[in-house]
């Protein structure tokens, strides 16, 4: 199944969302080889729903772009649900100098990477994320 894309209150502008759905799932059959069932869905909201979310299942109290959960029940299958802030995407495209739409991609690769099992706790960790969201970007814009 296709990664599907959602919206609460807040339009993401997201395009090409046929485009981006084939590349997840391609992105994610490299990474998890014995995948026989897929269900991303991406649902994009404002800071203060992502807020919600982050201390009602996380007891964090603070803004963040993306939380990924995954919703596996077993290794043959991939189920997540991805919430992205577009407000903090807007706001962090602006702090680190890209585009709005780049940093809206890398976030959403982030979330497929987590899923995949890539992990940015450490700081050998983040560079590895940092490097495959970088790939992705390439990637998915060169095609």
């Amino acid at each position: 199944m296709p990664a599907r894309f959602h919206q609460t209150d807040i339009d993401a502008k997201l395009k090409d969302k046929r485009k981006l759905s084939a590349y997840l799932d391609t992105l994610t059959k490299k990474h998890l080889k014995k995948i026989n069932k897929m269900a991303l869905d991406y649902i994009f909201c404002t800071d203060e729903y992502l807020l919600g979310i982050n201390q009602q299942f996380l007891k964090h109290d603070t803004l963040t772009d993306i939380i990924t959960f995954d919703l596996s029940d077993s290794i043959d299958e991939l189920m997540g649900e991805i919430y992205i802030s577009v407000e903090r995407v807007r706001e962090n495209a602006q702090k680190f100098g890209v585009n709005y739409n780049d940093e809206l991609h890398r976030v959403i690769f982030h979330g497929a990477l987590h899923l995949c099992g890539f992990k940015d706790k450490k700081e050998a960790d983040r560079l590895e994320m940092r490097r495959m969201e970088d790939k992705c970007l390439r990637e998915y814009f060169k095609s």
